[in-house]
Formats: structure tokens, C-alpha cells, sequence
């Protein structure tokens, strides 16, 4: 009975924390919004130490994963071109220079074209995260999206598989990734599903770290633009691609195509929500000038 409460109550301090500071964020103003100057695709980035890296601006390599978390709903129905959106970093973001963007920085971006559902006609939605504010700092970006996930999902990856003892510390229990890889607790190794001699990273204070892998099935490349680093993707599994979580939509277009940085969804139903406290996967492209 003992063991049974206190994974309920686990469960639900988890809970607290995904949501307390989506209730706190607001969208970011639309001075704030153009406050981007173009070229600059680098950011003031803190040292790993804490503290900042002064004047000295350092480039956000193309291929960089920023695991992000949607601070409001967007909607066929509500939602308008032009309208503001913006997203929270969830995990400190390693660069190669040595530097990282802290957790719970911003991405901000617009909605770029709605179309609501008619008859004979299915909803669309189709958004651009192109700026990324860092330490009163605004940048210009480019990214495309490599996977989304609902808040329900976000919860379970959060959750440990099993009930915790008397005894055990809640952040070293072994939890589940989005797509199914295996987190052996904080500072332990994350597996495949399949195979526990498998190691595609890291589990750290925040998240993961992990190498991506392709996913052919879903089309999601491994790791691109030359860029190896491990890369912070929160509670995704390493080759996590798709949809996770969310009903009736899909990824029309992941921006890697097309126009570059425009993710379009569509639905398979009269309208089309994402609720805010999603969680993406937003990939750094090659052309963030």
C-alpha cells in the first residue's frame, strides 16, 4: 500500500513540475519578436561553469537538436496568420564550442497559414519557430521539426515503468523514452528497446543526451551536417520521429522540404489542435542566415 502511494504521489509531483511553468510563460511581444537582426545565427551562450561567455558569439552548429515544449494551444479554429507562438527549452542544449543554451530559454516563431476544415476539405496548419531568445538575446534561426509528442506522453516518459520502494530515489527509477527507449535513472546509460547492450546515450538532470539515429521507417535522418555531437532530446528516444500522443493529426511537411522552416500539419478530422504543453524535437538547419 506504502509502495502504491508514493508512486502515485511521484506521479503527480511530475505532473506539477511538465505544467507549473507553462501557467507562468507568456508569448513573447512582438517587439521582442523582431528584436532578431539578420544574419546572426549564434547566440550568447553560458559556459558550462555558469558563467556567461561575454562578447564573444558562438555559432549554434546546423544539426542541432532543441528540445522544445509549445506554451499555447494552436488550432484550426482559433489560431490566425500571424499570430505569435513560442516554446520553452526543456533541457540545457550542449554546443561544440563548449557552451550550452540553458534550459528554459525560448524559441518563438509565427503561424504562417490556416486553413480550417470545410466540406471535401481537411484542416491545415502551418508554423515557423525562427527566432531563439537567449539571455535578453534574440536570434535569427531555421528549423524543422523531427518529432511531436502530446502532454500525456510527455507524463509517461517522466513516470518510472515500475512503482518506487521505501527506498529508492525517484530521479535514478528507470523510465521509458517516447519511442521506446530505455532510461536506466539519472546519470545511468539509455538503451534501445530491444537490446540493453545497446547504449545511444545518457540519462541527465533535465533529459537525455543521446546520438540520433535514422528511422527509415518514418523518414527522420541520424545526425546530420557533419554534426555528432550528443544531442539533448528530453524525453524522446534517440530515433524518435512522427507523431506521439496526439489524435488525429499528422506532420504534412517537417520543413526540411518545400519552403525551408515551414511545418505544415494536417488532420484527418474536421479540425486540427495541438494543446499547448506539447513537446517537439526542432532540428538546427544548415541555412540559419
Amino acid at each position: 500500500m506504502l509502495t502504491r502511494t508514493m508512486w502515485i504521489i511521484g506521479t503527480l509531483w511530475c505532473a506539477y513540475l511538465l505544467a507549473q511553468p507553462l501557467n507562468s510563460v507568456s508569448e513573447p511581444s512582438q517587439d521582442e519578436y523582431r528584436f532578431a537582426a539578420r544574419p546572426a545565427p549564434s547566440v550568447q551562450a553560458e559556459k558550462p561553469d555558469g558563467k556567461n561567455s561575454g562578447k564573444n558569439a558562438y555559432i549554434i552548429p546546423a544539426g542541432t537538436i532543441l528540445p522544445v515544449r509549445l506554451n499555447s494551444t494552436v488550432s484550426s479554429a482559433k489560431s490566425k496568420p500571424g499570430q505569435v507562438i513560442s516554446g520553452r527549452i526543456m533541457q540545457d542544449v550542449p554546443l561544440s564550442s563548449g557552451t550550452r543554451i540553458k534550459e528554459g530559454s525560448k524559441v518563438a516563431g509565427r503561424i504562417v497559414e490556416v486553413t480550417p476544415a470545410r466540406p471535401g476539405e481537411r484542416a491545415r496548419l502551418s508554423l515557423r519557430f525562427d527566432k531563439l531568445i537567449f539571455s535578453h538575446k534574440t536570434v535569427s534561426i531555421s528549423t524543422n521539426l523531427r518529432a511531436i509528442a502530446g502532454f500525456m506522453r510527455i507524463n509517461e516518459a517522466q513516470t518510472p515503468t515500475s512503482g518506487p520502494s521505501e527506498s529508492d530515489v525517484y530521479r535514478w527509477l528507470t523510465t521509458e523514452q517516447i519511442g521506446g527507449d530505455i532510461a536506466y535513472g539519472e546519470g545511468g546509460p539509455v538503451t534501445t528497446h530491444n537490446d540493453p547492450n545497446d547504449v545511444v546515450g545518457k540519462k541527465v538532470n533535465g533529459g537525455v543526451l543521446g546520438q540520433l539515429r535514422a528511422n527509415g521507417v518514418a523518414n527522420c535522418r541520424g545526425a546530420t551536417d557533419g554534426n555528432e555531437s550528443p544531442q539533448a532530446i528530453w524525453v524522446f528516444s534517440s530515433d524518435a520521429c512522427g507523431v506521439y500522443g496526439i489524435e488525429h493529426i499528422r506532420i504534412v511537411s517537417s520543413g526540411r522540404s518545400g519552403v525551408p522552416g515551414l511545418i505544415v500539419f494536417g488532420s484527418d478530422k474536421q479540425n486540427l489542435k495541438i494543446p499547448g504543453g506539447a513537446g517537439m524535437l526542432l532540428r538546427i538547419e544548415k541555412n540559419s542566415d
